[in-house]
């Protein structure tokens, strides 16, 4: 009984900020004939207002996100053509951090890099714990086995720790950006701020997700190697 409601405890906590996300999203993703534009519309119009018109604004399969490399707004397909309170608050959270780009905003540099880190990380991370066994077999000996765990252990937990780091990037893009342009510029009916803040919190928490899932997933490796 105890394992169960732990099981449901830990699923509630790794689980419900995704679901949490998607249920906000989908709330506020009906039509609204009432804007003037779409999300990548307003994606533009607000770069091309900001002194940002070299800023491009795509279309993406891989999630909404900013690419200061290229120099892009990415917006998903049903933000980029959808008229909806969703999609011109994820289309804004995203001009967010390209104005923190041209601003000069360090975390977010010390962000990209991070991610960078993460994904070749994880992946490494991988390949080292796959070595265990290798490992253990060529030297007769447990101790080559531990090293090795220990390295893969904490490859794969730098991806928990850099999506933390990331979680004040994303605020500042949101709440001392996002917000204040949609506000100033009058471009949200007042009655729909609310909705505003409520989406630009689940676009935040989408990387607290992103932390307990890496989280979950080095349990597995733990769990794994333990059998």
């Amino acid at each position: 009984m105890l394992i169960a409601l732990l099981v449901v405890i830990v699923g509630i906590v790794i689980f419900g900020p995704q679901l949490w996300t998607r249920r906000v999203f989908a709330q506020y993703d009906g039509p609204r004939p009432d804007y003037p534009g779409t999300g990548g519309e307003l994606a533009r119009h607000l770069l091309d207002r900001l002194d940002m018109k070299h800023i491009k604004v795509e279309t993406t399969e891989k999630g909404d996100h900013y690419d200061p490399d290229t120099k892009t707004v990415r917006l998903s397909h049903n933000h980029f053509g959808g008229k909806s309170l969703t999609a011109v608050t994820v289309a804004a959270h995203e001009v967010g951090h390209a104005m923190q780009d041209h601003m000069g905003y360090q975390p977010l540099g010390e962000r990209t890099r991070l991610v960078r880190l993460a994904h070749g990380a994880e992946k490494l991370g991988a390949v080292v714990m796959m070595g265990i066994p290798v490992a253990t077999a060529l030297t007769r000996t447990p101790v080559a086995g531990v090293l090795v765990l220990v390295a893969g252990m904490a490859t794969m937990g730098i991806a928990t720790l850099v999506h933390l780091i990331t979680l004040p990037v994303e605020w500042d893009a949101s709440f001392r950006r996002a917000l204040p342009v949609l506000k100033q510029g009058n471009y949200l009916p007042p009655a729909d701020m609310q909705g505003a803040r409520r989406i630009l919190i689940a676009a935040a928490l989408t990387y607290v997700a992103a932390s307990l899932a890496s989280l979950l997933n080095l349990w597995r490796w733990i769990a794994f190697l333990r059998r």
